[in-house]
């Protein structure tokens, strides 16, 4: 159901590696204990490949069961691998850390605030899910301020009520707030999740552990 663990001694692995339902997106130096946790805990297939030729491939991809957004710089040989498993949308505006400026789950879509708006209909058309322009905590990079899965999604501590609202709109689970490695509302640079469990960085402590527990329903 869930545990925690580092990437190579780094508690930041929302950074490192992105999941979308039963696929997970990792750099070809994972190590394999942190494969072997994803594999256990969340029961996702791994897709090993740089993104720009960069590790930090959750912070530049990001997507659904439909499909997948990723940063416009990535290389065609890159985009080849993603796409024996999802269709892929690449971002050609300025914005391309698509997993840091964007929120995806199979039920909605939440970007950053100032993308335009046509990209943002863009990919709430691809992604097959209605989506929103917004901020959570005052943080306009909601992919890292945030993680949602098909059971409920957690959003950064200092997210405000209207913010919350807002989300709760588009979403059709629960929302709460929430945090990891030790009060960080970055909540996405620090937390792994779908349907069937969770892998939260090391730092994370008991009482985040349970808080994520609840928010995802896996308590009880």
């Amino acid at each position: 159901m869930g545990s925690t663990q580092d990437f190579a001694g780094n508690p930041h692995i929302g950074i490192f590696t992105r999941v979308m339902g039963e696929i997970a997106i990792v750099p070809p130096g994972a190590p394999e204990a942190f494969c072997q946790a994803l594999r256990q805990e969340l029961a996702v297939d791994l897709v090993v490949t740089t993104i720009q030729g960069s590790e930090i491939v959750g912070a530049l991809a990001t997507g659904n069961r439909h499909g997948m957004v990723v940063s416009g710089l990535a290389e065609r040989s890159e985009v080849g691998r993603l796409e024996e498993v999802r269709e892929v949308m690449l971002l050609s505006e300025g914005m391309n850390a698509a997993g840091n400026i964007i929120l995806a789950s199979d039920t909605f879509a939440a970007v950053h605030p100032d993308m335009p708006l046509e990209t943002a209909e863009e990919i709430g058309s691809f992604l097959r899910v209605p989506v929103r322009r917004l901020t959570l905590g005052g943080i306009k990079t909601v992919g890292m301020a945030a993680v949602a899965t098909d059971r409920g999604v957690i959003v950064h501590a200092r997210s405000s009520p209207q913010e919350i609202a807002r989300l709760e709109e588009l979403a059709t689970v629960p929302v709460g707030v929430g945090s990891v490695n030790m009060g960080s509302g970055l909540v996405g640079s620090g937390l792994l999740a779908n349907s069937h469990g969770y892998l939260a960085g090391t730092e994370t402590s008991g009482f985040e552990l349970g808080r994520i527990e609840e928010i995802f329903g896996f308590v009880g």
